[in-house]
């Protein structure tokens, strides 16, 4: 075969392996856990002498939309749970960094962690947990009522500094894709799905660095500052007579009473009622204030101790991926890790696995929840009808002594049986 169709062969087997990617995606690290992943990752020994460090099962989980496309999912319950792989070392330095994954709790998840790392420098793999540096933390952790947040923490000059948005996560039993997209201008999203949930920038949603701007807190407000929006028009004049209109009148309906003595009762006046003509104190109109300046704010000023650092957004180069998290309930899938820096390769992942499974999957979910609360009315109906049983025997047990207390002859026959 020739030279050039070689390179042809090679370039459609890699299109056949991802179809999306283009000519210029990099893929530093893309695991499907399919046949052959444990050669892949390595199971830690974090925690295992104490009795405390749980497995993964390679599993599809109890519902999937593909019986065939397994993930790992957490197997022992309230364990920690460490695992990690070799990632070709890269740089997210000048270019994107997409770090995308799917995660399926399939368990009522008390309190635990469903997140990844991303770790930079020398890494024991044995040993890895959770006291292992890392350079990003991502994902969703559940605990309670209370927490449904996702970890979005990135390490800066050997320092951890968590999101300062609250970010909520998703909670039911179903598969979720969670994506986080860093760009060389530190500005981020991230995705659940593919629907955008939050975005912004790291000058703004970390405490990094100082912030730019900050409000010059010596500035006063000018003593000549309108912040009047309306004022009264200075140009209306009160209407002559205004004054003179009394607030009551004379009922004109009124009539003097038949039986009314002047000299005895004195002189008869109609009672006051309220004058339809009297408008109140005369107040003049309101207009907008041509001198409004708004209302006065603090003026923003920059911050003299803010120094940039163009390469805020640029990890360390990263050498590993991991899963570290702590569940009270196991039963979390991991699956379709990806790092790269095409979004729009990663946004094609997500497309073509729902298209493919979302369905399958929910319509699996719906048919095991049945059966799970079938068992569960089949337990309860058990757990009735033996309670019930012990009720009628606690109840012929408390016959019998009565009868016996109050019979002598109870008394005989068991003592005649005793001989």
């Amino acid at each position: 075969m020739s030279c050039g169709g070689s390179l042809l062969l090679l370039l459609l087997l890699l299109l056949c392996i991802h179809p999306w990617a283009s000519s210029s995606t990099e893929i530093f690290f893309e695991e499907r856990f399919d046949d052959g992943w444990k050669s892949r990752w390595v199971l830690s020994d974090w925690k295992r002498a104490e009795g405390k460090a749980g497995t993964f099962k390679h599993t599809a989980g109890k519902w999937s939309g593909d019986p065939d496309d397994k993930g790992i999912q957490t197997y022992n319950d309230a364990k920690h749970y460490a695992i990690s792989a070799k990632v070709p070392e890269f740089t997210n330095k000048d270019r994107t960094l997409v770090v995308q994954y799917s995660v399926k709790n399939e368990q009522d998840i008390e309190c635990g962690g469903s997140y990844i790392k991303l770790l930079s420098g020398y890494v024991n793999q044995k040993k890895f947990g959770g006291d292992t540096p890392y350079s990003l933390m991502f994902g969703p952790d559940i605990c309670g009522t209370q927490t449904k947040k996702i970890h979005l923490i990135l390490s800066y000059q050997g320092q951890n500094y968590p999101i300062k948005k609250d970010l909520q996560c998703e909670t039911d039993k179903m598969t979720h894709f969670y994506t986080f997209i860093l760009r060389p201008d530190a500005s981020y999203s991230l995705l659940i799905d593919n629907r955008e949930r939050e975005s912004g920038t790291m000058y703004s949603d970390w405490d990094i660095l100082p912030p730019r701007k900050i409000k010059d807190l010596k500035a006063k407000r000018p003593a000549d500052w309108d912040d009047r929006e309306y004022i009264d028009d200075p140009n209306e004049l009160k209407p002559e007579g205004y004054d003179a209109i009394p607030a009551e009148m004379p009922d004109p309906k009124a009539k003097k009473p038949a039986d009314w003595d002047d000299e005895e009762d004195g002189i008869w006046r109609p009672p006051k009622v309220p004058n339809p003509a009297y408008k109140g104190p005369w107040k003049r109109k309101r207009i907008k204030n041509p001198n409004y300046q708004g209302k006065w704010k603090t003026p923003w000023i920059d911050n003299p101790e803010f120094e940039d650092d163009p390469d805020l957004y640029v990890m360390k180069p990263v050498k590993y991926v991991g899963i570290e998290v702590w569940q009270v309930k196991a039963g979390t899938v991991f699956d379709n890790i990806l790092i790269c820096d095409d979004p729009q390769y990663a946004r094609q992942v997500v497309d073509e696995y729902f298209e493919r499974t979302r369905e399958i999957e929910k319509d699996a979910f719906e048919e095991a929840e049945k059966e799970r609360k079938a068992r569960e009315e089949e337990e309860s109906r058990r757990a009735r009808e033996e309670g019930e049983r012990r009720r009628r025997e606690r109840d012929r047990d408390r016959r019998g002594r009565h009868r016996r207390r109050h019979d002598p002859r109870e008394y005989m026959d068991d003592y005649h049986d005793e001989l």
